[in-house]
């Protein structure tokens, strides 16, 4: 009696559970690009200078640059990634204003170091200094003073210049701007310097110090950006992919659960449980670890729905065999889970390492569908394999399960032992 009281305790918490968070989860599930609509755009970048050179590090630093300006313009998280030795992909899903993200994206990123002009207000800086082809290429570097705080040492191109400009602004801020963002709080000009050379401090931490170096190499080899390829997903489009994706996976959902249910009775109806919990637990993960759900990702979960189902008839048809070498209940359902246990595992690790592979060396798509493959299996080893086998297991102790026709077995296919 405790053992069936567990079973209708657990089913019915986890259904209710399931049919209250459901539509909230549905609606927390961030699309991708080619669901919810946007613009994708491939640049191509060189150096801003003729002759310049063009970095790995100057490459992913202009692609940082690019995601915080997408920001900028109120998107959901756009996706930026380097490609090659010289190119740039950038997705923005939601954009409404075509025009206004090639114009705003376009444009290198702007280091300056200002001052303060007659006439500004406190801690506005309006009058330009240097920009970031006034300093030497990649010679920004941290290091620590006196005091073991972090410093920025840089190395600018013009002596006389920056000679001047110190002597200038001796004992005032230069502020230090990307773009039109204020980076920290402003330096102050503590010494005339004539060689070139000089330090920022101030109260950074060792990965704000970083930081900062790593924006004034970036601006001192800005890059220009030429877009090579762009396109547009329509919203409707994106909407339609979705609802006809969602249409036919709730029709073969229903189709497998009902297969499942006619051909394996009641462990049929264990099993389709379970898979809909896998499903519900699969949409939990994509909330709490933001996944973006795409059209790959949509195969993904497909594919491991698939598999999922497979591990079901490879249990149940296991334990049908069992019965008919004429075990009992109980041994056949031991047995059963067994032998297909291990049967299920291997393919499923095999999956795992071939998953693992494609997002170790994949890009965009194919690391997501990787990724949301491996997360299929995982959860479909905890609830098809463990939990459904529980399940079963506990009906099969507590007597509710006590003949072979309700595992679809006829008494005639028996043999005698």
């Amino acid at each position: 009696m405790k053992r069936l009281l567990s079973f209708i305790i657990t089913v019915l918490v986890l259904t209710g559970v399931m049919a209250f968070t459901t539509p909230g989860l549905l609606d927390r599930v961030r699309l991708g690009l080619d669901l919810k609509g946007g613009f994708e755009i491939l640049y191509h970048a060189e150096p801003m200078e003729t002759g310049g050179t063009l970095t790995r590090a100057s490459l992913q630093k202009t692609a940082e640059s690019l995601e915080k300006r997408a920001n900028a313009l109120g998107t959901s998280e756009p996706e930026v990634t380097t490609e090659g030795t010289d190119r740039i992909r950038l997705k923005i899903a939601g954009v409404t204003d075509e025009a206004e993200v090639r114009k705003k994206m376009k444009e290198p990123a702007v280091l300056t170091f200002r001052s303060a002009a007659e006439g500004d207000a406190t801690g506005v800086y309006s009058k330009i200094e240097l920009v970031g082809s006034d300093f030497v290429e990649n010679a920004a570097e941290v290091q620590r003073n006196n005091l073991n705080q972090p410093e920025i040492s840089i190395t600018v191109k013009d002596k006389k210049k920056f000679a001047e400009i110190t002597e200038r602004l001796l004992g005032k801020e230069l502020a230090i701007y990307l773009d039109d963002q204020l980076l920290g709080s402003p330096p102050t000009v503590r010494a005339v310097l004539t060689d070139g050379k000089a330090s920022i401090s101030g109260n950074y931490t060792i990965d704000e110090a970083r930081a900062l170096a790593d924006t004034i190499n970036l601006g001192a080899l800005p890059l220009k950006l030429t877009e090579k390829y762009s396109q547009s997903v329509g919203a409707t489009l994106g909407k339609q992919s979705l609802d006809q994706t969602i249409k036919a996976g709730l029709v073969g959902s229903l189709i497998i659960l009902i297969f499942m249910m006619a051909m394996y009775r009641l462990p049929g109806v264990l099993a389709s449980f379970a898979l809909i919990l896998h499903t519900w637990l699969l949409i939990l993960v994509f909330v709490i670890a933001d996944f973006t759900l795409t059209l790959p990702g949509i195969a993904a979960f497909i594919l491991g729905i698939g598999m999922a189902v497979d591990a079901n008839i490879i249990t149940n048809e296991r334990i049908r065999e069992e019965m008919r070498s004429g075990k009992s209940i109980l041994s056949s359902v031991k047995a059963g889970n067994k032998t297909s246990f291990r049967t299920v595992m291997d393919a499923n690790v095999t999956t795992i390492i071939v998953a693992a592979v494609m997002f170790a060396f994949g890009t965009g798509a194919v690391k997501g569908f990787a990724l949301i493959l491996i997360v299929e299996i995982v959860l479909s080893i905890v609830t098809n394999l463990y939990f459904a086998h529980w399940l079963l297991t506990v009906l099969v102790k507590a007597g509710t399960l006590k003949k072979p026709k309700q595992f679809g077995v006829k008494e005639s296919d028996i043999r005698a032992l």
